[in-house]
């Protein structure tokens, strides 16, 4: 999959933790790329660097009921919860906002930066493999290999962790299309 940014800059898949992090640091752009590239079921992600708030964008390809809507929530809230609760970690924010079109539901997963991990995104990305099967719109990969997959986890781990460390004002987009990774600034 190749990888933008805004002016049509190619980022570089392969990542290596640099041996003093704090020479280096990687752009929450980066991160929004790397999400996008580890887990197929996002359609979206956005970072709200005002607030701290990073917004995630998944897609069902069918209306869900208030009763589907109310179940997949209350366990998204208490599994991130539980996830929290185990690191000693308290959230200051997690919000679930649903949107209807078409035959389409619209789900945003709002997180504060300040407290999600690379661990709490992967949890979240199975509830939603668990609760929504075949009806998560997804993109079309090739199946990721497990280390492949370990890579990029490590390196989202590392770019939270960085971006928390940083200042950014720049509100940014990042999407799929017709399988590029897309990010622009607002």
């Amino acid at each position: 999959m190749t990888k933008k940014f805004k002016g049509g800059n190619a980022i570089n898949n392969s990542f290596e933790v640099p041996p003093n992090p704090k020479k280096m640091t990687y752009g929450a752009e980066e991160l929004l790329v790397s999400i996008l590239m580890c887990y197929p079921e996002v359609t979206a992600v956005n970072f709200d660097p005002l607030n701290q708030v990073l917004k995630f964008t998944f897609i069902v390809n069918s209306i869900l009921t208030n009763k589907e809507k109310t179940k997949i929530k209350q366990l998204m809230l208490d599994s991130i919860n539980v996830f929290n609760s185990l690191r000693s970690n308290r959230t200051r924010l997690i919000n679930i906002i649903y949107q209807s079109s078409d035959n389409l539901t619209i789900i945003e997963l709002q997180r504060d930066m300040e407290t999600i991990v690379q661990g709490e995104i992967a949890v979240v990305m199975g509830l939603f493999q668990h609760c929504l099967k075949t009806s998560l719109v997804t993109e079309d990969n090739i199946p990721v290999i497990e280390e492949e997959l370990a890579i990029q986890e490590k390196k989202i781990n590392y770019l939270l962790e960085s971006v928390k460390k940083t200042t950014r004002d720049k509100y940014l987009f990042a999407f799929r299309e017709k399988g590029q990774v897309l990010v622009f600034d607002k």
